[in-house]
């Protein structure tokens, strides 16, 4: 029975935080201890992710059979959306820290290091010439490339992009009621996004195989892979939202008026092209 238009729908009790909260609370212990070498780090690790990982799909699950079944009104898909756009802002803040990390390594640390500034270069790393990208003065030995824009980056840009204008399809679609385009531009959207995955996965086989970076390597290699690597994460997440979006487009769970759960997937997926257009510029192509 739908939900009275002027009542706003207050869920049921769940028992899902209480399940969840000990596998996260897992993860992160097991996640720390394998960094610091403890021999139960991974499988504290192990038993966490699949805990919070059947905790995630059972309140989903129950989320959307509750929008399914028209319990959800107007006011609480205003509240959907306010909810969703503070998720994204603070997605914004987090790479913004690892984007201000890269600027204050390359804007200050590095000429202050390189002899720029001789008040400080004289006092710690006299004679030493510096510029980016570098691995900072500790690194002055290793030998190592850095990653540029050609070609795989370019490549993975190419698709990013054109994943954008697929789902931006699929979104007119929807909005016309044209199901089949709708299942056809979601598809193609998350076909490019595991593609990119792949390519960005061969990516790192080739930076740590052949260029000899790596994670360790200064300065350069850590922004490098924080930056590139959590884009990565938020490339997968984005393109398992899609695809549970496209199987409940298929299962006719959407209408031209009614598919805030697609559209809050696509600005997921839109923050993340955003994203990489300024990793592409300031990561490798400057």
């Amino acid at each position: 029975m739908s939900q009275a238009q002027g009542a706003y729908y207050v869920p049921h009790d769940s028992r899902w935080p209480v399940f969840g909260i000990p596998g996260m609370v897992l993860l992160a212990a097991g996640f720390s201890l394998y960094l610091n070498g403890g021999s139960w780090g991974m499988p504290l690790m192990v038993v966490g992710a699949i805990i919070t990982l059947i905790m995630t799909v059972m309140w989903f699950r129950d989320v959307v059979n509750e929008s399914v079944a028209g319990k959800y009104n107007t006011q609480v898909d205003a509240s959907f959306r306010q909810g969703m756009a503070w998720f994204i802002f603070s997605e914004v803040m987090f790479f913004g820290a690892f984007f201000g990390a890269l600027f204050y390594a390359r804007v200050f640390s590095i000429p202050w290091l390189g002899g720029d500034d001789p008040a400080t270069a004289r006092y710690l790393w006299d004679s030493v010439a510096l510029s980016w990208p570098t691995a900072g003065p500790g690194f002055l030995d290793l030998d190592y490339q850095a990653m540029g824009p050609l070609w795989l980056p370019t490549i993975n840009t190419l698709i990013l992009l054109t994943s954008g204008v697929t789902l931006t399809y699929a979104h007119h679609a929807m909005k016309e009621n044209h199901r089949n385009k709708v299942i056809a531009g979601l598809a193609a959207t998350v076909l490019l996004g595991f593609i990119f995955m792949c390519v960005q996965s061969y990516e790192y086989v080739h930076a740590y195989q052949d260029l000899n970076l790596r994670l360790d390597t200064g300065i350069y290699g850590s922004t490098f892979f924080m930056l590139t690597g959590f884009h990565g994460l938020h490339v997968t997440l984005g393109a398992v939202a899609l695809l549970v979006m496209l199987i409940r487009v298929i299962k006719g769970h959407f209408t031209a008026d009614d598919h805030f759960g697609f559209e809050a997937a696509a600005w997921y997926w839109h923050f993340v092209d955003v994203v990489w257009l300024g990793l592409f510029v300031f990561v490798y192509l400057i």
